[in-house]
């Protein structure tokens, strides 16, 4: 019976030892999990918080703006013109840079605009531009003033179906060049609304501007943009002292209109 005892004491003093040795393994594996937990999340970078401006882009915004001299901003003190102005507008509405290529000639006309905008040089602006902005027909339709000494139906048809086919034409090319880009095309108000011939001149206008608008339906991404209503009623408030071009009013008139149609 003692010897029976003393294993029985032998067996138990080793299965406690047993016991004390798994457990104390068990809690040296248990601190280096954590140990090496922590260091692996010391180690983790942190993600960015996010603020409430953090999920605007800030990717830049490319205008190029072709046409006539509505485009370059005749008349206007400020030298800023219609594009001028929307470029300050915008900038006001979102954190995006806005990139601006004026390429605007005075007196231009829809056929030179259309040998322009073939120019390699221009290619490559359209090609990188969001938005492409067109003032043109002004001087196809009123030739400094000379339309106006000759309101001749047939001689005006004439004018208005060559202007169409170089606008047909520019915007194949803008096209051509960069299918996703917004494409403007802004119509024309009437400069001599409050003279003799005001009548006349107004449905030569409207119907200037409807036939450019069904033109430009044709065409995906591209809208045209009506301005006769801004100037019809005071149109000399809206006029530089020339009485054909916009002042700083009238341009912002037009920039504003615009504006409200870019969207990001």
């Amino acid at each position: 019976m003692k010897a029976k005892g003393k294993w029985v004491w032998i067996v138990s003093f080793i299965s406690i030892i047993s016991c004390l040795l798994f457990a104390a393994g068990l809690g040296m594996s248990i601190y280096d999990y954590v140990s090496a937990s922590k260091a692996t999340v010391k180690e983790m970078p942190k993600p960015k918080q996010e603020t409430s401006s953090s999920n605007k882009s800030t990717k830049n915004y490319t205008i190029v703006a072709l046409g006539d001299s509505l485009t370059r901003g005749t008349g206007d003190a400020a030298g800023k013109g219609y594009v001028g102005y929307l470029k300050e507008n915008l900038e006001e509405k979102t954190e995006k840079k806005i990139l601006l290529s004026n390429f605007g000639i005075k007196g231009q006309t829809s056929s030179q605009l259309a040998s322009q905008v073939k120019q390699q040089q221009i290619q490559r602006q359209i090609k990188s531009a969001d938005t492409v902005l067109i003032t043109i027909g002004g001087n196809d339709l009123f030739q400094g003033g000379q339309t106006l000494q000759n309101l001749n139906k047939n001689n005006i048809q004439k004018l208005e179906n060559d202007y169409l086919k170089n606008v047909d034409s520019i915007l194949k090319s803008i096209r051509s060049a960069n299918k996703d880009a917004t494409i403007f095309l802004i119509g024309l108000y009437n400069p001599f609304s409050n003279l003799q011939d005001a009548k006349t001149t107004t449905a030569i206008v409207r119907e200037w501007n409807y036939r450019s608008s069904e033109l430009s339906a044709n065409y995906k991404q591209t809208v045209f943009v009506p301005t006769f209503d801004l100037f019809q009623l005071k149109v000399d408030d809206y006029l530089y002292t020339d009485k054909f071009h916009p002042n700083a009013k009238g341009y912002k008139l037009i920039a504003e209109r615009v504006a409200s149609l870019i969207t990001w």
